[in-house]
């Protein structure tokens, strides 16, 4: 028989439920708060059929436009063809999780908040911009004796009757 092509095809292992994570759902899943604003990611949960996102947006990273009773809007971009088209869906709590895109942002901003009132404070003004990280100093070797190493000639005959 031909494969199928229905809205759920080729998700046996997509949407099956991690190992030793089966069973009930976590009540942190249902208590989280997310805002409009906020970047999650898609990540369906097999177990929950109702409002479940298209395969093709999970593993997404997504901003929310719309939070509802029991779903979030999630704004997703989606490549068609040659353009990007911002895809709004609507997507039950159990199928996102808040995202660490930018834990990295957030921290780098605090800290260089932090810098820069240490430097005002000082009188200085100082750059809080990423830096690239250059090339590693030069060195000399020292303490090493120069060993000269010369190969053996092979020798054809000699090798042929089993000596040498």
């Amino acid at each position: 028989m031909p494969a199928g092509h229905g809205l759920r095809s080729r998700t046996r292992d997509l949407f099956a439920r991690p190992f030793r994570k089966k069973g009930y759902i976590p009540l942190t899943t249902y208590l989280r708060t997310y805002k409009i604003g906020d970047y999650v990611d898609v990540k369906v949960n097999g177990a929950v059929h109702k409002g479940m996102p298209h395969k093709f947006y999970h593993g997404r990273t997504g901003r929310v436009w719309n939070v509802t009773k029991r779903a979030i809007g999630v704004e997703i971009n989606k490549q068609v063809n040659g353009r990007i088209i911002r895809k709004r869906i609507h997507v039950r709590v159990e199928h996102v999780q808040p995202s660490r895109c930018t834990e990295e942002f957030r921290l780098r901003k605090g800290k260089n908040d932090q810098l820069k009132a240490e430097a005002k404070a000082r009188g200085e003004v100082i750059s809080t911009k990423r830096q690239p990280e250059g090339p590693k100093p030069g060195f000399m070797v020292e303490g090493t004796t120069l060993e000269t190493v010369t190969p053996i000639p092979y020798d054809v005959v000699n090798d042929l009757k089993g000596g040498y």
